[in-house]
């Protein structure tokens, strides 16, 4: 079953840099991250509960693109290869990705088999998950993961610990909302619902978990995909532009 975004593809050319800017500009803390050695990449993780911001670079070009199972690595790398900083992608969570697979393919879905992934965390430890991949792009459905359950970052204790985080700007911030520049919010619905079963209501609006996820029509190609952060309230409201996203926090009403 599709639980909601696990979280946003956000590919930089300078991860250390773009972290430093996400940090002084929208006040999140980076808690998480490392390389997936094999494949030519590296991350770090700011986590919003159990969504999270992944900004990835590029160490290894060969690698990545020797790395066909990787369509992150490789959907990362066309971002920064075509375009710079930018969205490059997003992921849905499941609690069962092998399941959710075969009955999307059975229903004539091109989503591809189920693949295992990790990635090494700088105190040694390895985190694994099984993701499925369709075609990725900014304007294409997402993909789905399922995160093994263990461990510093996904085990019961982690992610308890995350649901009480606090972040520097805004406290326990959630993501809200991902609208999506397209050329025709009609065709990328209709992708939507063959790939992975999404309707989307009047509007190009759907629900996924607790998150929306909007289509909206752009005439100009430089146009940006847009996160909706909601912060504890109090918060001083933001709109900003940072790794070619642009952030949007507001906080939630008293009471």
């Amino acid at each position: 079953m599709l639980l909601g975004i696990d979280h946003l593809v956000v590919a930089v050319r300078d991860v250390e840099a773009a972290v430093v800017a996400v940090e002084d500009g929208l006040g999140l803390a980076f808690t998480g991250g490392g390389r997936h050695e094999a494949m030519g990449t590296y991350n770090r993780l700011a986590f919003l509960g159990d969504t999270y911001v992944e900004v990835i670079g590029v160490f290894d070009r060969a690698l990545v693109v020797s790395s066909s199972t990787f369509a992150v690595g490789n959907a990362a790398l066309a971002m920064l290869e075509t375009g710079g900083d930018g969205l490059a992608t997003y992921a849905l969570a499941t609690d069962d990705v092998r399941g959710d697979v075969a009955r999307l393919r059975g229903a004539g879905s091109s989503i591809g088999e189920p693949v295992a992934g990790s990635r090494r965390r700088p105190d040694g430890e390895l985190v694994q998950w099984t993701t499925a991949f369709p075609e990725l792009a900014p304007d294409r459905p997402p993909f789905l993961i399922e995160h093994e359950p263990r461990g510093a970052e996904w085990g019961a204790e982690a992610r308890a610990a995350r649901a009480t985080f606090r972040h520097p700007g805004g406290g326990a911030v959630r993501l809200t909302a991902l609208e999506l520049p397209v050329a025709d919010p009609g065709v990328v619905a209709q992708a939507y619902g063959t790939v992975l079963g999404i309707a989307f209501s009047e509007g190009w609006r759907t629900q996924v978990g607790e998150q929306a996820v909007v289509l909206r029509g752009a005439a100009d190609p430089e146009e940006v995909p847009v996160v909706r952060l909601l912060a504890e309230p109090g918060t001083p409201p933001l709109d900003v532009l940072v790794c070619g996203v642009r952030w949007i926090r507001t906080g939630r009403t008293p009471g």
